[in-house]
């Protein structure tokens, strides 16, 4: 993870980006509310982020140098795997401060000092590509407003807007016991528990915005010989705008979620990027036939809609999961 190239600063209002034709204002937007998160009960099994002290014990030793382990140093809770986030978002932020020429702001939807940011007018009119990080347990509530709604519905008339939600995955759903088991032996991330369920707040924007997708699973990438991820399956023919220019793979990440598309006329959406599975380990979705599962998917303009909307999982914008030049790539088609 990169240092801090400046001072950082904190507890401080945003300052409104003045737009240039050149380059677009990217603003990253955290669906969940960090108290809520950082306060879940380590004693619960479920459906909670991992502490540092277990993500140190899991990795170990990647997290034993002293500005990780030492509790004078960097919380050891959960608040201190959240942090992980933020250190793994800086390089994502600031090669899209070189790109476009503007500072990337994330916002929280509740943060660390519980303020309370709605997804409004003050996040979206400096915005030109908002990314939506649905990083929010079920458990904690986290609900769209509707005049969220509406908000980013005027925010997707803008011809030179542009929406990616990136609802992250859902695992255990069901109410068997023994298949949480069998999903948690196929993603085998000793981290994630047996149900882990995320995005109520972005299943809530879909809803309200109609995009015809649900978040589903958490499904292991198949890697090749060298363990890096396997490649994308890509569909040329449907990226009309070049989505996928230069791109062959994103990061491995051993649970991602499936972007299951409920609607019936393919026009609507268009599945840009499929992921091999890794079928050596059982799940009910290679049960069932599949052998890939949604990755990237793009809703073109329609109607009243101007943008595009995108779905893409937080993970790719996240460097705890590496980063090469494909991956790049795709950072620099979303945001120029």
């Amino acid at each position: 993870m990169s240092e801090a190239r400046t001072a950082r600063v904190y507890n401080q209002r945003h300052v409104p980006r003045a737009y240039t034709p050149a380059g677009r204002r990217v603003s990253v937007y955290v669906s969940w509310s960090y108290p809520a998160e950082a306060g879940r009960n380590a004693a619960e099994l479920d459906n909670r982020f991992s502490t540092l002290t277990e993500v140190r014990r899991v990795a170990w030793p990647a997290y034993e140098d002293p500005r990780w382990s030492d509790p004078y140093q960097f919380q050891q809770t959960i608040a201190g795997s959240l942090e992980l986030f933020f250190w793994a978002w800086v390089p994502f932020q600031d090669f899209v401060e070189e790109t476009t020429g503007h500072p990337v702001p994330v916002y929280q939807r509740i943060d660390q000092a519980g303020f309370h940011t709605p997804l409004d007018e003050r996040v979206l009119d400096d915005t030109d590509v908002l990314f939506v990080f649905g990083l929010d347990h079920m458990i904690t509530e986290q609900e769209a407003r509707p005049g969220e709604i509406e908000a980013l519905r005027a925010f997707l008339t803008r011809e030179d807007a542009r929406l990616v939600l990136g609802p992250h995955h859902d695992v255990g759903a069901s109410d068997d016991l023994s298949v949480r088991e069998v999903e948690y032996r196929h993603h085998g991330d000793p981290l994630v528990p047996r149900q882990q369920r995320f995005a109520t707040y972005v299943r809530d924007l879909m809803k309200g915005l109609g995009v015809p997708v649900v978040n589903r699973y958490g499904l292991r990438p198949a890697t090749g010989e060298d363990h890096r991820i396997a490649p994308l399956t890509t569909f040329g023919d449907l990226d009309g705008k070049g989505w996928l220019n230069g791109v062959t793979n994103f990061n491995f990440h051993m649970h991602l979620p499936h972007y299951a598309v409920t609607a019936d006329r393919p026009d609507t959406i268009h599945v840009l990027a499929r992921q091999p599975i890794d079928t050596s380990r059982p799940h009910p979705f290679t049960e069932d036939g599949n052998t890939e599962f949604n990755m990237f998917l793009w809703m073109p303009p329609g109607g009243d809609r101007a943008a595009d909307v995108l779905l893409a999982d937080s993970t790719i914008f996240s460097t705890l999961f590496g980063a090469d030049d494909s991956l790049r790539n795709f950072w620099h088609n979303l945001v120029s």
